[in-house]
């Protein structure tokens, strides 16, 4: 499977194959025009809940990873069609965290490589 990410405030790329953004909420400041996703899967994204709690705070973040696993692991049908379709083409997991690092796009790559 082809899984990149990408934050949505970098330039799109030809080679970004299928851009599916994955936060549950629109990225301040981006138009849809300018996003250029092809997919915009909210449910896919964090829970509310979840997502305020961790604050995009790093020291948090195993935590995070951990909570957030077990809330895509509720979607099974969900996964393997995102799998099925990084069989085919490049899908890039596009998000809007500052965090390159800490953020649900890293998590979410790991699961659908089967690493999470």
């Amino acid at each position: 499977m082809d899984i990149r990410i990408k934050r949505i405030y970098e330039e799109p790329a030809k080679d970004d194959g299928y851009r599916l953004l994955v936060d549950r909420v629109w990225p301040r400041g981006m138009t849809k025009e300018h996003a250029h996703i092809d997919e915009w899967d909210k449910e896919i994204g964090p829970s509310t809940e979840l997502r305020k709690w961790f604050g995009h705070e790093p020291p948090k973040y195993a935590e995070f990873k951990m909570r957030y696993t077990k809330e895509l692991h509720a979607l099974p049908e969900e996964l393997d069609r995102m799998r099925a379709l990084a069989r085919k083409e490049r899908v890039t997991l596009v998000y809007s965290a500052k965090d390159e690092e800490h953020n649900q796009a890293v998590v979410l790559k790991e699961v659908l490589l089967g690493k999470g």
